[in-house]
Parts: structure tokens; sequence; C-alpha cells
């Protein structure tokens, strides 16, 4: 057993996440984490609609293995609260955190948090850094690059593969994940989930940290392994 071994969703949690094929079907354990940075970054970067939400309230529950039973917990509440929560309520939600005329509530950006100015030096490396994978901006895209959500999506394409961009190695992820996300998602979720008004996002937040943090330990566990 690998230390990225211990948390299996639910086979309702592929329905909540976004399906991405590919040629080469990853092994289960690395399609369980694909299926959840799919989740993580739709969530991150749109308000979820009411089938999204309807997918996330009908899904099973997520078994940790081991004493840490954070994501798990997380995963309950999430699901929970999206079996009552209104569509639109949400929408109202995520505009008023994350969408404003002047300067938003939250500002989920790399760059932001590593250098203190948005479209700084860390997204010009983290651009370079895709660049290596073959990985661009989508045409018509208003996030940049360095969005937490963006990160997320990024690091689903390392793990399952798609668009042409081929499954990375174990080493190539922990490098991406501890250079572009480690030093400041804790950070940025924590302001989400203590942000005025965050109700839903506020379990978001907690759902993604409890990830990220597993992630961060496995890559740990799992320093030097190349696979």
């Amino acid at each position: 057993m690998t230390a990225h071994e211990v948390v299996r969703p639910g086979a309702a949690l592929a329905a909540a996440a976004v399906a991405v094929p590919v040629t080469l079907p990853p092994p289960p354990e690395d399609q369980a984490r694909s299926d959840l940075y799919a989740l993580a970054a739709r969530l991150l970067l749109a308000p979820p609609d009411a089938a999204l939400l309807a997918g996330l309230a009908a899904a099973d529950p997520i078994l940790a293995e081991g004493g840490d039973h954070q994501l798990a917990d997380a995963w309950e509440k999430l699901v929970l609260a999206s079996s009552v929560m209104d569509a639109d309520a949400v929408a109202e939600e995520f505009d008023g955190l994350f969408i404003s005329s002047g300067t938003p509530a939250l500002n989920p950006y790399g760059s932001l948090y590593l250098s203190g100015f948005m479209n700084d030096t860390p997204l010009a490396e983290l651009r370079a850094d895709l660049a290596a994978f073959g990985i661009g901006r989508v045409r018509g895209v208003a996030e940049s690059e360095d969005h937490l959500g963006a990160l997320c999506e990024t690091m689903r394409v390392l793990i399952a593969g798609g668009g042409g961009i081929p499954r990375q190695p174990l080493s190539r992820q922990k490098r991406f994940f501890d250079s572009r996300i480690a030093p400041w998602y804790a950070r940025c979720l924590k302001d989400m989930r203590s942000a005025e008004g965050a109700n839903f996002y506020r379990l978001v937040a907690a759902f993604v940290a409890a990830l990220l943090a597993i992630e961060a330990e496995a890559f740990a566990v799992e320093e030097g392994v190349d696979v």
C-alpha cells in the first residue's frame, strides 16, 4: 500500500466530479485522487449548479484508511450541505466572495499569496513549469493559471493525463505540488473558511484543505519514489 492509497471515495463521487477520458486508465488510487482534484477545481472555479449539488448530495462517504478522518469528516459535511443548499443561493455566495467590480473578498491566486501582488514573478515561474508539461492557458478562460482551482485542475492532469498530456510520475507531481501549491494553499483556504459570508464555501474550503493536507503528507512519505 502506498501513502496515496489513504482515501477511496465512493462510486457516486465520479458522477459529482468532472469525467475525463484517458487512453490508459490510471490505477484506482490515482483515479480517486484525480476525481477529488477535479471536484476541488470545479467548486473553486465556479459555483455548483443544481445537478452537481444533487450529485454531491447522493455521493457515498469517503472511507479513510488509518487514523486521520479529516477528509472523511469534511466530505460528510459538504455532502450534507449539498443536500439542502439551493443552487441560486450558492451562486450568490460565490459572487459575493470571489466576484466584484472592485476588489473581491477572496483572491485565491498563488502570486498574491507568495509575493503580495497579482500577476507577479510566481505566476511567470508557474507558466514556465506548465509549458514544460505542454500545458497552456485555454483561450477565453478568465482566471490566471495560479488560481487555486486551476492548480487543482493541473494536478488532475498530472495524475490522470488528458488533452494529449500523459500521466506524470509521482516525482514530477511532487515537485509541482511542493513548489506551486504547498507554500500557500493553507493560508488561502484559512481565509476562505473565515471570510464573512462564507457558508457553503466554508465547507468547500475545509474539503480542499483536507485533500491537500493528505497530498502533502503522502508526498512527504513517498519522497524519492518515481513511478
